[in-house]
């Protein structure tokens, strides 16, 4: 469904921006980019898997290794912005654009399940 097919479509548009980025001569906003998704990318995986684990938890409680994850996600986002915002390594601003690949891969899904519903017969029905 369309749990499966987010990470499909943030890899797709992290890809296809790391390509442009590069046809157009960027190769550090590209670098820049990619870590940047890749952050984005993980963070959403770990909340995934933490929302997973809190609705199957039953009286067990959420396991400590999905709650660290969870506590790190924006620590680690952010301690890479202040990185390479004070080592100048790779541009801040394409870091920062790669946060945006899960949005964007949220977008595309979303057009895809509406293109199928309207496809549907029972469309307002």
């Amino acid at each position: 469904g369309a749990e499966a097919r987010l990470p499909r479509w943030m890899g797709a548009i992290a890809g296809l921006g790391i390509l442009v980025l590069l046809l157009l001569g960027r190769g550090l906003m590209a670098g820049a980019f990619a870590l940047g998704a890749g952050i984005s990318i993980l963070g959403y995986r770990w909340l995934a898997q933490a929302v997973k684990a809190a609705l199957n938890a039953g009286e067990q409680g959420v396991p400590r290794g999905v709650v660290v994850n969870l506590a790190l996600r924006y620590p680690v986002a952010l301690g890479a912005v202040l990185v390479f915002y004070e080592t100048h390594w790779l541009p801040c601003v394409g870091v920062m654009a790669g946060w945006v690949v899960p949005f964007a891969g949220d977008m595309v899904e979303s057009v895809n399940l509406l293109s199928r519903l309207i496809r549907t017969k029972y469309y307002g029905a």
